[in-house]
């Protein structure tokens, strides 16, 4: 597929991170309940985005193999707007692109946008 359409290879980039497709509101409620026994990371995508894309590759070499055992939600925005409309809403965080949502005990721990994603301290969340 072209640059702008969602191609599987945009999540299985060789990575220490286990991508999980968040493609179902049903999955909101999973993620709810396992971040009540550990950090669960929502990464929200456009899949049309230069800098998404970006961000989403410097996102990804952060992780190392101590973080490969993280849950890791992929969600994209262009074909799920409804489930990011839910999460925004349930957890009262204002809608971006790339976003990342770090859950724990069913709240939002940790949140960043943009080039902000790329410092984020894995290991604070271990």
């Amino acid at each position: 597929m072209g640059f702008f359409n969602f191609n599987k290879k945009d999540i299985d980039e060789q990575s220490f991170i286990k991508w999980i497709q968040l493609t179902d509101i049903i999955q909101f409620e999973e993620i709810k309940q396992a971040s009540k026994s550990e950090a669960v990371l929502i990464f929200k995508h456009s899949t049309r985005c230069g800098i998404s894309r970006m961000v989403k590759r410097q996102f990804e070499q952060l992780f190392l193999e101590q973080h490969k055992n993280y849950k890791v939600y992929y969600l994209d925005l262009l074909n799920y707007r409804d489930i990011s409309n839910l999460i925004a809403t349930e957890f009262q965080v204002i809608h971006q692109s790339p976003q990342i949502l770090v859950i724990n005990n069913e709240n939002v721990v940790f949140n960043a946008s943009h080039y902000d994603i790329t410092e984020i301290d894995l290991n604070r969340f271990l």
